[in-house]
Order: structure tokens, then C-alpha cells, then sequence
């Protein structure tokens, strides 16, 4: 809370008059970031007449966190799903712009939703095991729809994805026991788990941490940190300690607009925006 509270009150003796062009990339503090993995260009999501999201313009970074912030309603989870071309299940929305993942449009006519969806893995707001299915079966879903069988290689995928996630000594000697049976915070490391079990190359994870005790926060933001050594990571998070922990850059929206985009350093502790300037400082969100 004093941390915060500091950064707060670095944001507040700072002013600049608003910057009103709220999707040009802010980028001048970054130039030595690694490169991107990911990029968004003009990207909006519609339902409807309404826009979730309108011309979003951010890249995101190989191995590093980009933090999406802003209150509720605001498009971060919108803006999430168009990532991995999840609001393809819904009709009603209309999706436009360019997503770019290694340089190519994951929207483009010829391109396999399926196939990104195993590149682009998702991590949801509660946990997702299959409350059933063993543990050992929860890691390698993802696997077996495809139709890998080799019992020795999903063994060993198992192990890698746990460990991974900082579960497998805790589950170990029960495998076969089903997943559903596990606390809140290790049915999210191991829904982690089968996200990594695929071999994404980025992961989406949409307020991980929200319907978790402090403890079980605690280890998904570690586990975070480390994963960030392998993978490209995009979060959405209302917590603001938490998005200046473990994030690189962020974002921040307001009503489907991208407002500011910088290094997390920056955003929180000198902010161009003046909307983005107030809602750090809790003034409104």
C-alpha cells in the first residue's frame, strides 16, 4: 500500500497537458525493448453498433509482460479474446484490424483458428480444470484432441507443463486423482499447466488472480515472472500492485479506447494522459 501510495503521489506532482492522440504508440522510453512478437493494428471489436474496442494500435514484446488496465467495462477482456479469435464463437461480433503474430495476420483468410488458438494459449479469470478428469488428463487435453497417443511422451509433456507451473511436487503421487479435487490456486496452475502443455507461443490470462486467496496470488505472480524467461504474456488485472510487479509495459483503456501505452515504469510513475494520470491515482475506475 505504500508503494502504491508512492507512485501515486509521483503521478500527481507530475502534469502535462492531454494528450488527445489516444492510439499513437508511445514507444520513445521502449527502443531498447527485445522485439515484438505480437502486434495489434487498428484493431476493433464490435457488437453490433457498439464497439467493445475501436483502432487499438500496441505491440506486444518477446518474453515480457504487457499489463492491460482500466475500469471495468472498459475493453481490456474484449480486447483479450480478439487476440486468439475467441469472439469467433459469437456471430454478433464483428472483429476488424490486424492482429500480427510473428509478422503474420492471424485473421487472414487462410489461417487456421485452431492452429493459433494452440499458439496463442488462454488462461481465464476462475479456474477451468475439468473438475472430472484426472490431473494427469487436464495437462494433456489440449494433446489428445489432436491425436497424440504416445503414453511415454504425454508423460513426459505432463511433467514439463507442471513443472512449469510450479505444481508437479505438489501433485505428483496423485495424477490420477481428479482435477476438480485440488485447492482454487492449483486448479489455476493447473489450468496454466495445459495452456503450456500445447507449446504457445503467447499467453493471454485474464485476471488470474482474481478469485484467489493472497497466498495463491502470490505464486501466480512468481510463476509469471518465470514463465516471462520463455513466453510473450498479456494480462488483464485490476489490481494496480499487481500490474506494476509483474508487467513490462502497459496499457491502459477507457470506454474501448487505448488511452496510454508505455513502459509499466512509466505509466505509473509519469504518465502523459491525464485520464490515465487519475485513474492510477484512484480518482475514478
Amino acid at each position: 500500500m505504500v508503494k502504491e501510495k508512492n507512485r501515486a503521489e509521483k503521478a500527481i506532482s507530475y502534469k502535462k497537458p492531454e494528450n488527445n492522440s489516444h492510439n499513437i504508440l508511445k514507444l520513445n522510453s521502449m527502443s531498447q525493448l527485445s522485439d515484438v512478437r505480437m502486434e495489434t493494428k487498428k484493431l476493433s471489436v464490435q457488437y453490433g453498433d457498439h464497439y467493445g474496442v475501436k483502432d487499438v494500435s500496441i505491440p506486444v514484446y518477446n518474453k515480457q509482460v504487457t499489463a492491460l488496465i482500466g475500469p471495468s467495462g472498459c475493453g481490456k477482456t474484449t480486447f483479450l479474446r480478439a487476440l486468439n479469435r475467441m469472439h469467433e464463437l459469437n456471430r454478433n461480433i464483428k472483429v476488424s484490424g490486424e492482429v500480427l503474430l510473428d509478422g503474420e495476420n492471424i485473421y487472414g483468410d487462410k489461417v487456421n483458428p485452431v492452429i493459433i488458438r494452440r499458439k496463442i494459449g488462454m488462461v481465464f479469470q476462475k479456474p477451468t480444470p475439468f473438475p472430472i478428469m484426472s490431473i494427469f488428463d487436464n495437462v494433456v487435453a489440449g494433446l489428445k484432441l489432436t491425436g497424440t497417443r504416445d503414453k511415454r511422451y504425454l508423460n513426459e509433456v505432463c511433467e514439463k507443463a507442471l513443472s512449469q507451473a510450479a505444481l508437479f511436487n505438489e501433485v505428483k503421487d496423485r495424477l490420477n486423482t481428479p482435477g476438480g479435487k485440488l485447492s482454487g490456486g492449483q486448479q489455476q496452475r493447473l489450468s496454466i499447466a495445459r495452456a503450456l502443455a500445447i507449446e504457445p507461443e503467447v499467453i493471454l490470462m485474464d485476471e488470474p488472480t482474481s478469485s484467489l486467496d493472497p497466498l495463491s496470488s502470490m505464486k501466480i505472480e512468481e510463476l509469471i515472472n518465470e514463465l516471462k524467461e520463455k513466453y510473450s504474456i498479456v494480462i488483464v488485472t485490476h489490481n494496480m500492485q499487481q500490474a506494476s510487479r509483474v508487467s513490462d509495459t502497459t496499457a491502459f483503456f477507457y470506454m474501448g479506447e487505448l488511452i496510454e501505452y508505455d513502459s509499466t515504469n512509466k505509466i505509473f510513475t509519469n504518465p502523459e494522459n491525464r485520464k490515465t494520470e487519475n485513474y492510477i491515482t484512484g480518482k475514478f475506475g
